[in-house]
């Protein structure tokens, strides 16, 4: 089994996501993890299931928002030979395949309402009626969810459901943004540092400790993705063993530029 990354920080920012996860992890309750992108919260639902007792049966990932609609109820639910054209073979849907293990909704806040009751019904009877069959099978698994979305005003205009909300927040954890995480910033940037190194077999490279007010100081919206490819693009960039500002700076400015093509 391939270990996981771990989560990285001494904030106390992450030391109460971690003390959520011991706790979290040891129970079968659904768990909503809320966070801007890049914060990690598909590491901390691989993280959720690694430590629970599923943990020997699948994890299986939904990116609830590269289904489309027309095949919603196909991909979750299955579909059984002949249910509609092209369906030419019985098919497991991405609900039954968690039976037994960990069902991830990533980008839950995507689903359109349609599809968020048709959702609830699943997760709330534990059944499910695949495509074109007359059989209902049932379906145990724990479920986890994540959204960048701001759920509150979601829910506050119906475009969540609050039924289902309830359902998959039992128990609900926030990341912090890089930005409330202003210690844990250069011990990341050398961590990502390292792996870039590796992953390209480059030289020595270190960070200038003139880097570090550049660092600290900038936002970092794209937060840990952002930061570790940040660092990656220097690393790479780099014509010398020592990081310094006026290479990073630009790399900053460039990711924040506006499109033109």
């Amino acid at each position: 089994m391939t270990s996981l990354p771990p989560l990285l920080g001494a904030s106390a920012a992450l030391a109460r996501v971690r003390t959520f996860l011991a706790r979290a992890a040891a129970v079968d309750a659904s768990v909503l993890i809320l966070g801007e992108t890049g914060t990690g919260k598909s590491l901390l639902a691989r993280h959720l299931h690694a430590g629970s007792r599923r943990a020997d049966r699948p994890l299986t990932v939904v990116n609830c928002a590269a289904i489309p609609e027309a095949l919603f109820e196909s991909e979750l639910f299955g579909h059984v030979r002949g249910a509609f054209t092209g369906a030419h073979a019985d098919r497991v849907g991405l609900i039954q395949a968690a039976i037994g293990g960990t069902l991830f909704l990533d980008e839950v806040a995507d689903l359109p309402p349609p599809q968020q009751a048709k959702l609830l019904t699943a997760v709330e009877e534990r059944r499910i009626r695949p495509v074109g069959s007359s059989k209902e099978v049932d379906v145990d698994f724990r479920l986890l969810s994540a959204t960048c979305h701001p759920l509150g005003e979601d829910r506050a205009q119906g475009r969540f459901r609050e039924d289902l909300y309830h359902r998959i927040a039992l128990l609900s954890v926030t990341l912090p943004p890089l930005r409330e995480r202003v210690d844990d910033i250069l011990p990341l940037a050398r961590r990502f540092l390292d792996a870039a190194v590796r992953r390209h077999g480059l030289g020595e490279r270190l960070l200038s400790p003139e880097l570090r007010p550049l660092l600290e100081g900038y936002r970092w919206p794209g937060n840990l993705r952002e930061l570790a490819h940040t660092v990656e693009a220097a690393a790479v960039l780099s014509e010398e063993p020592v990081l310094r500002p006026d290479l990073v700076a630009p790399l900053l400015a460039a990711d924040r530029a506006p499109s033109h093509g």
